[in-house]
């Protein structure tokens, strides 16, 4: 089955979540909003993030294996950005953006896949640059693309890689290999 959406019409008209069901694993495409341009994206990236946490919950409760890829918008820990301390007060760094994505991992039990991997890689983990300067050249990176998975199938995963032989756009692929028997 596909799902489109989140059945939340001002969300939804965005484009920002598609589950595919494969079985008992779902996968899903998501992205989450930027605020980076102002105050009012900002506060739609807050509703988003207060709408997606009940679904998160939901579908760690659903028995289902599932895993969530795609541009998340937020840096987690200091391990994920190339200027921890000149970002603390922008979008995507923010204090309570990286608390909400604790929680979600933590409390709720979601599984950082590249960061189960590789708990201490940095500069490697990065998968998004700004156009400015030479960000990209200098690897002044941000870690915002994620595939966060259900224990399960968290613990099936083989390999992480930023993929960075060609530039589709300002992000990096993640791609993550999973030995499963789902």
């Amino acid at each position: 089955a596909i799902i489109e959406g989140l059945g939340i019409a001002e969300i939804d008209s965005e484009g920002r979540y598609l589950e595919a069901q494969f079985g008992n694993v779902s996968v899903v495409s998501l992205y989450l909003p930027s605020g980076s341009s102002g105050e009012e994206r900002q506060s739609v990236k807050f509703a988003f993030m207060a709408h997606f946490m009940p679904h998160m919950e939901r579908l760690m409760a659903s028995g289902r294996e599932v895993v969530l890829c795609g541009d998340w918008n937020i840096v987690h820990t200091e391990k994920d950005i190339k200027n921890w301390k000149s970002n603390q007060k922008n979008s995507g760094c923010l204090p309570e953006e990286r608390a909400w994505l604790s929680d979600a991992l933590n409390r709720v039990g979601w599984v950082d896949v590249f960061r189960r991997l590789y708990p201490e890689v940095t500069e490697e983990g990065y998968t998004w640059w700004s156009n400015r300067g030479q960000a990209r050249a200098k690897n002044v990176g941000w870690r915002i693309d994620y595939q966060l998975a259900t224990p399960g199938i968290a613990a099936t995963a083989t390999a992480a890689t930023v993929y960075k032989a060609q530039r589709f756009s300002d992000h990096a692929p993640l791609t993550v290999d999973y030995a499963t028997g789902f």
